[in-house]
């Protein structure tokens, strides 16, 4: 790999999300913290979602709020209709209304198909699509009820699906994770078509090669970095920082005309470099 800046410099424009509120779930650690993070330092009041860990959830609501703006933590498994449906409630009683949804929480439950068991399965699509199927639900009952503000923004709501290159790229080992993302693909577009005509944005992000903790295995060791390298032709791993880069421009009126898109922040991982020489 090369030697460019493992980290990039994160968006800094305090006025382009001013006065919108936004929920980002799973937002206590990983790529879910950065964006939390990223939308408040560009002027969005921002619910943390969380489903374990509250400490780490509050340190998050206290960076954020640091940026002068109101932020609070929300616990809820994105799995559990009642929860959901209880955060978005609360959420609309604490902050008015909500403009932005990132739908980031998920997990993985590995093991070779053979030997996964029905419970992992379930699991991952539980939180990884279900989850995000019912907080996109709950979001577009509130976009819907109040339209556009054009003061605030030019659409009635933006959602942003986190997906992964696993949407368009087999994995085996992982093929609940894989199953639940192709699945964000679908809703994410669909969604999308059913809900243009009323000005709602729904868009997704597919990372690819990120470090987080859900797959430190992947990049903790010299030799972990070397191999995952060579399916990175920009020459690094991602960080969070870089997906919240993207998500935030994405929630913004600059991306007002971006609807249905998948938009893989991926270091061009999705170009399969292993065919650059032909194969």
């Amino acid at each position: 790999m090369n030697t460019l800046p493992d980290r990039p410099p994160p968006v800094h424009v305090p006025e382009l999300l001013k006065g919108q509120k936004a929920l980002v779930t799973g937002a206590n650690s990983g790529i879910g913290k950065a964006t939390a993070i990223a939308l408040g330092r560009s002027g969005a009041e921002v619910v943390v979602n969380y489903v374990s860990d509250r400490p780490a959830a509050e340190a998050v609501v206290a960076e954020i709020k640091g940026h002068g703006v109101r932020a609070y933590a929300h616990q809820a498994d994105v799995s559990q209709e009642d929860q959901v449906v209880d955060m978005m409630a609360t959420m609309i009683d604490r902050l008015g209304t909500i403009d932005v949804l990132v739908t980031n929480a998920g997990l993985q439950r590995d093991a070779p198909t053979t030997e996964m068991t029905l419970a992992q399965w379930e699991k991952v699509i539980s939180v990884n699509l279900t989850g995000q199927f019912l907080c996109a639900r709950e979001a577009i009952k509130e976009f819907l009820r109040r339209g556009v503000v054009p003061e605030v923004s030019r659409a009635a709501g933006k959602i942003i699906c986190m997906s992964s290159v696993h949407q368009t790229i087999p994995w085996a080992g992982h093929v609940n994770y894989a199953a639940a993302k192709g699945g964000v693909a679908m809703l994410m577009e669909t969604l999308a078509q059913e809900f243009a005509p009323q000005r709602i944005r729904v868009n997704a992000i597919a990372p690819g090669a990120v470090k987080t903790p859900i797959n430190r295995s992947a990049w903790e060791t010299p030799e972990a970095r070397a191999a995952l390298g060579e399916l990175i032709p920009y020459g690094r791993i991602g960080t969070p920082v870089d997906i919240a880069n993207a998500a935030v421009v994405l929630a913004s009126d600059l991306c007002d005309y971006v609807v249905g898109t998948t938009f893989y922040v991926d270091g061009g991982m999705t170009l399969f470099p292993g065919f650059a020489t032909g194969g």
